[in-house]
C-alpha cells in the first residue's frame, strides 16, 4: 500500500470527516475508530471481569516501550502524566534551581509553560523572555544574548500553537549542551505530526499531552527525562516513586531514595484507559509514519497558501516550508468569521491573530478546497454587506 492509499485508509477511521470539515487538530483530534475500540475493550474487561489490573499494567509497560521507540528514547526515560502542563511543572520543580539562577523562554509562547517557571520567582529564580515575531523561527541565536553564567534552563514549544512556527531545536539543543543548560521542550503541538528524536535534538526533558497529534482523549501526558539526570528530583513522592518501595506498605523514613528512571515522576495510578488508547493510536500513526504525515500536512499547507493568495487572505505565521507544519493562522477577524465557519460546518479555532486552521493526517485536498470556497463566500458576503451599507 502506497502513502496515498494509507492516508485514505486512515481517513476512514475518522467518521467526523463525513459530518464536517474538521480543521482543528491543534485543539484536539477527533476520536478514531481503532482508538474508540481500544477504549471500549478496556471498559468491557473492567465491566465483565472486575478489572484484570496485572494484565493492564503489563500493557502499560508495552505502551511505554512504544512511546520510547516513537521518540528514540529508552523505556526507562518515559513517564506518564496527566497533560503537558503537569509535565512542564514537574520539570520546573525538578531542576535544581537556586536564587539568582535564570530560565529563558520565548515571549508569547504557550502560557502554561511560562507559568510553570514564573512560579519559581518566589524562590528568587529569574525568568527571561526572548522576543520573537510570529513569522520568525527560534534558533540558537535567538537565545544566545539572553544566556549568561547563571542560566540553567532554556525552554520553548517545538511548534507554536498561535502561529505554527516549527522551531529549530537542533541548534538550540547543541547550544544548551555546550553551555551545560537543561533543554526543556513542550512537544504538545508536534508529537505525532513532526518527527521528534529526543537524542538527536539534545532534549533534557520533553512534555506533551496526547489529545492532539497522538489522537487520544484528554487526561494523559507523556514525559521524557534524559537518562542520567538523577539530580532532577520529584517535588511529590508516592510509593511508586521510590527505589525500594516497601513490600509491607509501611513507609521507611530512613530509606527515601527515589528511582533512578523517569518513573520517579509518576505518582500512583496512571490513566489506564487512555494508555490502552495510546497504544492503538501509535499503531495507527505508525501505519502511515510520522515523516509521511508531516509531508502530507505540508502539502496541504502548500495548497492552502496558494488558495489564500488568490483570495487575498494573509497568514499570521511563516510561509516557508522549513518553518511551518500543520498549523496556519488566517488574518481574518475572529468576531466576524468564527460564526461563518461554524454555520458552514467547518471546525476551526479562534486564535490571537485570527482564525487557526490545523491539519491532521485524515485531512485531504478536498478539505482545503472546501475551506477556500467557504472563505470566498464569506468575502463576497462582506463585500455585499459593505455595498448595501454605502447605499
Amino acid at each position: 500500500m502506497n502513502a496515498t492509499e494509507k492516508l485514505a485508509a486512515v481517513r476512514s477511521q475518522f467518521p467526523v470527516t463525513k459530518r464536517m470539515v474538521y480543521l482543528d487538530s491543534a485543539f484536539q483530534t477527533p476520536l478514531s475508530t481503532n482508538v474508540r475500540t481500544a477504549l471500549e475493550e478496556f471498559y468491557a474487561e473492567g465491566h465483565e471481569t472486575a478489572g484484570p489490573k496485572s494484565v493492564w499494567l503489563r500493557r502499560v509497560e508495552r505502551t511505554r516501550e512504544q512511546v520510547a521507540r516513537f521518540l528514540n528514547a529508552a523505556p526507562n526515560e518515559i513517564a506518564f502524566t496527566k497533560n503537558t502542563s503537569e509535565g512542564l511543572n514537574i520539570a520546573a520543580n525538578a531542576v535544581p534551581l537556586t536564587a539568582g539562577d535564570n530560565v529563558v523562554l520565548i515571549e508569547g509562547d504557550h502560557p502554561n509553560n511560562a507559568y510553570a517557571w514564573l512560579n519559581l520567582k518566589r524562590k528568587g529564580v529569574e525568568v527571561r523572555f526572548a522576543r520573537l515575531a510570529d513569522t520568525e523561527v527560534a534558533t540558537a541565536a535567538t537565545f544566545a544574548s539572553y544566556i549568561d553564567e547563571r542560566t540553567r534552563v532554556v525552554t520553548l514549544s517545538h511548534v507554536t500553537f498561535h502561529a505554527g512556527q516549527v522551531h529549530e531545536l537542533g541548534s538550540i539543543g547543541r547550544l544548551c549542551k555546550e553551555r551545560g543548560i537543561y533543554f526543556v521542550v513542550d512537544a504538545m503541538q508536534s508529537v505525532g505530526v513532526v518527527p521528534v528524536d529526543v537524542k538527536a535534538l539534545g532534549i533534557s526533558v520533553l512534555a506533551a499531552g496526547t489529545h492532539k497529534g497522538l489522537l487520544v482523549p484528554q487526561g494523559l501526558g507523556i514525559l521524557y527525562v534524559q537518562d542520567g539526570l538523577t539530580e532532577l528530583q520529584p517535588a511529590y513522592l508516592a510509593m511508586s516513586s521510590m527505589a525500594r518501595p516497601p513490600a509491607d506498605y509501611i513507609a521507611r523514613p530512613d530509606d527515601m531514595e527515589t528511582r533512578h528512571d523517569a518513573c520517579r515522576f509518576e505518582f500512583g495510578n496512571v490513566n489506564l484507559p487512555d494508555l490502552h488508547a495510546l497504544s492503538a493510536a501509535i499503531e495507527l500513526i505508525e501505519s502511515v509514519g510520522v515523516p509521511e504525515i508531516q509531508r502530507h500536512v505540508l502539502a496541504l499547507g502548500d495548497r492552502l497558501i496558494g488558495r489564500l493568495d488568490r483570495l487575498g487572505v494573509e497568514l499570521v505565521g511563516p510561509r516557508e516550508r522549513g518553518q511551518r507544519s500543520h498549523i496556519y493562522v488566517l488574518a481574518l477577524p475572529v468576531q466576524k468569521w468564527a460564526d461563518h465557519f461554524a454555520r458552514n460546518q467547518v471546525r476551526v479555532s479562534p486564535e490571537r491573530g485570527g482564525i487557526r486552521i490545523s491539519f491532521g493526517m485524515f485531512n485531504t485536498v478536498d478539505d482545503v478546497d472546501r475551506l477556500a470556497d467557504v472563505i470566498r463566500d464569506g468575502l463576497k458576503e462582506e463585500t455585499s454587506n459593505a455595498m448595501a451599507h454605502v447605499d
